[in-house]
């Protein structure tokens, strides 16, 4: 009788154990989403929102850090970062999916689509980048875009979401064979919702949705500008997760990248990266509102592969930062550029007056935001020297974009009005955020080696990585 009683208790507890495990894992990586820029937002927030838009995951109930270093380097590129938030193993910079002699190594969606999982990878920028690459490719470069493509065919990946993929074109700009290939593989390649929604999910292996047209051939366009049509964040996970649903509902994983954040800081953009976190924190809600449904079989956990631009709030000794300067703010340092570069190429003559009633709506410069004589006549000279001669002069190339050297200045002004300052227009070493709720949370309240984030999520759900 009593071998029979602890019978039953041993099977209580593994049953008590099996079903702690979650059966949805949600796991969020903020590209370039350092600290700072979270408490930027979190500022926003406090000092012009007056505390009504707080993010929501800055509410979860666990949090921690994480440090980024690589293989090689003190300063990760997001395709080591990528590798170490997947795999569990370092890299050196530039090399995806595998170690630094090249060997591949297997990504938790490997291992949770072996246990029965279904896998959905979403991401703001191209779905054969860095990040979302490191989850179903094995390539020495992560510019090998059309090796990643195809080795998505075969990749455990069931859902692909971003904006477009680099290599369904090859470097004259001419089309692969990667859409026929898919084709072939019965792979669905969509371009809206509304194709999506066209779709039989149980009678395609695999679907991917892409943006057409992406915003200066680099992501789905930025929340701050506004531009119709363009696929959003939280559009894209919730229709990875409305896939998942009904191919998998019994259990999966979902990655979302919010690779927009990357791309604002490295342009040192400090009003159009928070929106970006904003966006992305949308999408978490989108988690946060399933968990609310499925307490006790959900893990959420967000991270970011790095800190972009080394962003710091304050500068030139003064003690206090503007928010409202940045709020004012109503489009990115890209979008900018590109209109300055049009107002220079028109046979229409741009004048100073019309820069300034430009600049006044769009920023509230001289209006809302405040400008100093010295800061107004540094504008007029560079404006000058500019428009009046149609001289495109002193660009600012960064990792995905080129701004037009007056755009640059305008961000400067911007910059120090705002009381924002940058270290880079790169990366930095600085450890990035962890926030976490759900089954099994509490254990990445610690600082975080990266490698660590993909071996705790498949410990809570009862698998080894390596």
């Amino acid at each position: 009788m009593k071998y029979k009683s602890l019978v039953l208790a041993a099977f209580l507890c593994i049953a008590s154990l099996i079903s702690a495990q979650p059966k949805y894992i949600f796991y969020f990586i903020g590209d370039g989403m350092g600290i700072v820029p979270i408490i930027a937002a979190t500022e926003l927030n406090r000092t012009v929102y007056n505390g009504e838009k707080p993010l929501t995951m800055t509410q979860f109930p666990v949090s921690g850090f994480c440090t980024t270093y690589s293989a090689n380097s003190t300063i990760t590129d997001s395709a080591a970062a990528g590798t170490a938030l997947s795999t569990g193993y370092k890299t050196v910079n530039g090399m995806l999916g595998v170690t630094p002699d090249s060997t591949a190594v297997y990504s938790m969606a490997n291992v949770l689509k072996d246990n029965g999982y279904g896998v959905g990878v979403v991401t703001t920028v191209f779905a054969d980048d860095a990040t979302p690459g490191a989850f179903y490719a094995h390539v020495p470069s992560r510019a090998q875009v059309y090796d990643i493509d195809c080795q998505f065919i075969d990749g455990k990946v069931d859902f692909l979401a971003g904006a477009n993929l680099k290599g369904m074109t090859d470097k004259e700009g001419n089309p692969t064979d990667i859409a026929k290939k898919y084709e072939a593989n019965n792979i669905k390649v969509v371009y809206s919702l509304d194709e999506l929604a066209k779709v039989d999910k149980k009678a395609v292996n695999k679907v991917v949705l892409l943006e057409p047209n992406p915003f200066n051939n680099s992501n789905v366009g930025f929340t701050i500008d506004s531009i119709p049509n363009m696929l959003t964040l939280p559009q894209m996970t919730q229709a990875c997760l409305d896939h998942l649903m009904v191919t998998s509902p019994d259990k999966f994983f979902m990655m979302i990248e919010g690779g927009n954040i990357d791309h604002a800081l490295h342009g040192n953009d400090a009003g159009t990266a928070i929106k970006e976190i904003y966006k992305f924190d949308e999408a978490v809600k989108i988690a946060y509102q399933f968990l609310q449904q499925h307490p006790d079989e959900t893990l959420i956990v967000i991270t970011a592969d790095h800190d972009t631009g080394g962003m710091v709030i304050g500068r030139d000794g003064k003690y206090y930062a503007d928010f409202n300067a940045i709020e004012r703010q109503t489009l990115s340092k890209d979008q900018l550029s590109l209109d300055c570069r049009a107002m220079l190429l028109s046979r229409t003559r741009t004048t100073w007056e019309d820069m300034q009633t430009y600049l006044c709506t769009k920023l509230g410069f001289w209006s809302d935001v405040k400008l100093n004589d010295k800061q107004t006549e540094r504008l007029h000279n560079l404006f000058d020297k500019t428009f009046s001669n149609a001289n495109e002069i002193n660009d600012d190339k960064t990792l995905y974009s080129s701004f037009m050297g007056f755009a640059v200045e305008v961000f400067r002004v911007l910059d120090e009005v705002s009381r924002i300052a940058w270290t880079t227009g790169g990366h930095s070493g600085n450890a990035v955020p962890v926030f976490a709720v759900g089954k099994g949370s509490e254990i990445f309240s610690t600082l975080n080696n990266n490698t660590e984030i993909p071996e705790k999520i498949l410990k809570v759900a009862g698998y080894n990585l390596h």
